[in-house]
């Protein structure tokens, strides 16, 4: 199979706080990161993967980890086209999000935010209230590509539920509030995540739930201030409809998908 892997860290058991998932930090636990990231890799050794690194600017996996694991291809490092999902085609079996977290606003949830922690207060695309998560996962719907399984903690399960049928889920931790969270033992952590995979992996392609939005799609994007609005106002295709709102409307979700990514570098993220 050919599996698509989009790497985040807030989601990941072992981190709590800013400075577990900030480098050049020295609470910074890329430690965790690689222990949890090979408890996957080490069941898809059979697969053809591209590992995207898309977590701040792309550069918490080291490429080292290509010589255990000589069937990934990693994307790494920022700015880059995409983002989350760069490399991502309809030559893909299945996607697989790793280290996800739940979307800004989410009660008791560890490091909530939606492509900016700094910048977005909200997003809403055809009127669903939306995560990271969704907003990939359409975008690899866009090809076809379904999401068959997601690593990450009990809040953005939750979130994810009323949208999948069929999604082999790893609960990294029982988040409790923006700064804190219960951990299980990281050998059970682990032991999960590779039986999980090995679960996700017999199942078909057509098992799965592609995520898509119907056209036309209208994505509208709530800022945490009104400066951020008025930068982002001069975008083509950008309505704006109150002091920290705009609206983007196309019947393309890559459209909408990289109109996202483009807010998200303006605003410096």
């Amino acid at each position: 199979m050919k599996i698509y892997i989009s790497f985040d860290f807030e989601g990941l058991g072992g981190v709590a706080q800013w400075n577990d998932v900030t480098k050049n930090n020295k609470d910074y636990k890329q430690t965790y990161a690689v222990r949890q990231l090979k408890a996957l890799l080490e069941e898809l050794k059979e697969h053809e993967i591209t590992l995207s690194d898309s977590h701040a600017e792309g550069n918490n996996i080291p490429w080292e980890i290509t010589e255990e694991f000589p069937n990934v291809k990693l994307i790494s490092g920022g700015i880059r086209k995409y983002y989350m999902m760069t490399g991502i085609d309809e030559s893909f079996d299945r996607m697989i999000f790793f280290g996800y977290h739940a979307g800004v606003g989410e009660k008791y949830s560890t490091m909530d935010h939606t492509y900016s922690s700094s910048s977005i207060h909200n997003i809403w695309i055809n009127k669903v209230e939306m995560n990271e998560t969704l907003i990939n996962a359409a975008y690899g719907g866009s090809f076809g590509v379904p999401l068959a399984m997601v690593v990450g903690d009990d809040k953005l399960k939750n979130q994810l539920n009323p949208y999948f049928k069929h999604l082999y889920y790893v609960e990294t931790k029982r988040s409790l509030g923006r700064y804190s969270a219960e951990f299980k033992p990281m050998k059970q952590l682990l032991e999960e995540i590779k039986s999980t995979t090995n679960e996700m992996i017999d199942k078909n392609k057509e098992y799965f739930d592609v995520y898509t939005f119907n056209s036309p799609i209208e994505m509208i994007v709530e800022f945490s201030d009104t400066s951020k609005a008025d930068m982002v106002e001069s975008m083509p295709l950008t309505e704006r409809i109150d002091g920290r709102k705009v609206k983007i409307s196309s019947d393309n979700y890559r459209v909408i998908f990289e109109a996202l990514l483009a807010i998200t570098y303006i605003c410096g993220a």
